[in-house]
């Protein structure tokens, strides 16, 4: 059974509210996903520091990486961690900040239009099986709420910002992916 959307917020999912959102400009549309990877410290998985940073609580003392992104106000929409568990920071009807400096077909700022999903993660270790099931759920569930995400519309962050970013990473399995939403 898919995850149920109710007031822009995935039912079954934690929420977790991050500050660093804001309005969506009037009119517009949600018509763009956006696949991250992310794990603090860099190549470790578990623990909470990711979901303190988005919410601007990082132990900073916790590692020495922590220092240099200390100042950074950032989010996403969802988090998929290795377990496959589904953690929510914004509403889908608000900005979430990930995506940066960014295009997509000729429009520029995607967080104006897309939701962004963090896989708890790295460009070069594959991705677990529980994650790709939760994202594949998640994927046609968003699609069924915000009809313009297609799968033309589904793309990693290195696709809207290729000179800065790289991730989902090589170890992201786009066909796994891609075939899991229309099997």
């Amino acid at each position: 059974m898919l995850p149920e959307i109710t007031n822009h917020l995935i039912t079954s999912a934690d929420f977790r509210e991050s500050p660093n959102c804001s309005a969506r400009p009037p009119g517009v549309q949600v018509m763009l996903m956006v696949i991250h990877n992310i794990s603090l410290p860099p190549g470790r998985f578990g623990g909470s520091h990711i979901i303190n940073f988005f919410q601007n609580k990082l132990e900073v003392s916790a590692d020495e990486y922590f220092e240099g992104i200390k100042d950074l106000k950032v989010s996403s929409h969802l988090l998929i961690d290795r377990r496959g568990k589904v953690t929510q920071f914004v509403p889908f009807n608000k900005n979430a900040w990930h995506a940066g400096i960014s295009h997509y077909q000729g429009q520029e700022n995607c967080n104006d239009f897309s939701i962004g999903i963090e896989m708890e993660g790295t460009d070069s270790i594959d991705y677990t099986t529980k994650q790709y099931e939760s994202l594949k759920d998640v994927t046609l569930s968003l699609m069924k709420a915000y009809p313009e995400i297609t799968l033309d519309n589904i793309v990693g962050h290195s696709d809207i910002a290729p000179d800065r970013k790289t991730d989902p990473g090589e170890s992201f399995d786009w066909s796994r992916f891609r075939s899991s939403l229309v099997s």
